[in-house]
């Protein structure tokens, strides 16, 4: 090799050395800068942050979806907290801004505008046949998902608790919601990066709270996303006053579904305490239903 031809190749390559050593170094070098990136030191956790309670979640292999259903999580949208309203349309109250609702109802949103997590767009809600569609009720942790790492074994009170916890659901973008299906977070984030943070750790206060577990491929996806923010919280559920304290038994039958909301009894069903046959306007055996 002549020595401008070795000088044209060390100066493309940003390698002087060349010179001395000869080609083979080349190779040496290369190697120990791969090394060297390999070495990187972990990012490290903050206290109480999602990076942290991450190493808490149990890693295994998933278990076969045999047997799952979504009647297996129990009635959907069910009342679970006792406040009169389903699980739905508390959810579109909470993560809304300007909603209305039916008239004659605090319960039964009509209209409102979602800021939504998922792509960071602004969308107009109106329920009706042809737009309810628009925004739907994401489990953030799927309930397929659940089922096959954990949720199989629990009982249907547990199951029923799980699919309308506020703590695993979120407002969403439908088209998102339905792209989404019951991945988790190897194989699906938020298109809007900057929420993936609280997307992921929402998903580790699911799996901790109630104690499922994570794939390998799983865990390592959701310690990528972390990584990058350590400081991010876990999010905690958001305690109502009736999941604080269970209604104490009305004295008598309620006069009227305000009284019977109220006290956070509604709907309520025949047999229940305060049960009283006017309040069932339907005659479905239910009363004050919204």
């Amino acid at each position: 090799m002549s020595l401008r031809t070795a000088l044209a190749r060390a100066g493309a390559l940003g390698v002087t050395a060349v010179l001395a050593t000869g080609c083979a170094e080349l190779g040496g070098s290369s190697a120990g800068a791969a090394g060297a990136a390999g070495d990187a030191v972990p990012t490290a956790a903050v206290a109480g942050s999602a990076l942290e309670a991450l190493a808490s979640v149990p890693v295994r292999g998933r278990a076969p979806q045999t047997g799952y259903s979504r009647d297996e999580f129990g009635e959907a949208w069910a009342d679970t907290d006792r406040n009169g309203c389903d699980t739905r349309n508390d959810v579109l109250a909470r993560d809304l801004t300007g909603e209305t609702f039916r008239p004659g109802s605090d319960c039964v949103v009509l209209t409102g505008t979602l800021d939504d997590p998922y792509s960071g767009a602004t969308i107009a809600f109106r329920r009706g046949e042809g737009t309810s569609e628009a925004v739907q009720i994401d489990h953030v942790v799927a309930l397929s998902d659940a089922w096959q790492k954990g949720a199989q074994r629990w009982d249907a009170a547990r199951r029923t608790a799980f699919a309308n916890d506020p703590l695993n659901l979120l407002a969403v973008d439908g088209p998102l919601n339905q792209a989404k299906g019951d991945a988790d977070a190897a194989t699906w984030l938020p298109p809007d990066r900057s929420y993936r943070c609280a997307y992921v750790a929402r998903q580790v206060a699911v799996k901790l709270t109630y104690g499922l577990w994570m794939t390998a491929a799983e865990h390592d996806a959701a310690s990528a996303v972390l990584g990058g923010c350590p400081g991010e919280p876990l999010p905690s559920r958001e305690v109502t006053a009736a999941q604080q304290e269970p209604p104490s038994a009305p004295a008598g039958p309620f006069p009227d579904c305000a009284a019977a909301r109220a006290a956070g009894a509604a709907p309520v069903r025949v047999g229940d305490p305060g049960w009283n046959p006017a309040l069932d306007g339907d005659g479905d055996g239910v009363g004050c239903e919204s």
